[in-house]
């Protein structure tokens, strides 16, 4: 089989177009199965970061509100300077003195938090 293979290769015929025509349609169904597949585990990748960023920054937010006797005046910055530099792709929505809501985007996965009693949820504030 190898033989045929480079003897083939050494003439100067070349492939016929059946055969360019067979590797074409394989790789065309090659990338019917991968392609999708890619896509929805990056559609996963989002959601579990969106979701992560926002339950890092909750530490922050209930430290600032220890400090603070309050939510009010709650900002990105003031997270990441005073508590946790690492908290990064959040936004402070809204705070009060009661309560806050950060959320996180990230592709076209957003995930929120409307604090303090709730549950980190799918959607925005």
């Amino acid at each position: 089989m190898l033989n045929k293979v480079r003897t083939r290769l050494k003439s100067d015929e070349g492939f016929t177009l059946i055969e360019l025509l067979v590797v074409i349609i394989i790789l065309g169904i090659l990338l019917a199965i991968a392609i999708p597949s890619y896509l929805k585990f990056k559609d996963r990748a989002n959601v579990a970061a969106a979701k992560a960023n926002v339950a890092a920054a909750v530490a922050g937010v209930e430290a600032y509100a220890a400090d603070n006797a309050g939510y009010a005046s709650l900002t990105l910055s003031k997270l990441q300077t005073s508590y946790d530099a690492g908290i990064k792709n959040i936004t402070v929505v809204r705070s009060s003195a009661t309560g806050y809501c950060i959320e996180s985007t990230v592709g076209a996965a957003v995930w929120s938090k409307n604090g303090p009693g709730a549950d980190i949820a799918s959607g925005g504030c």
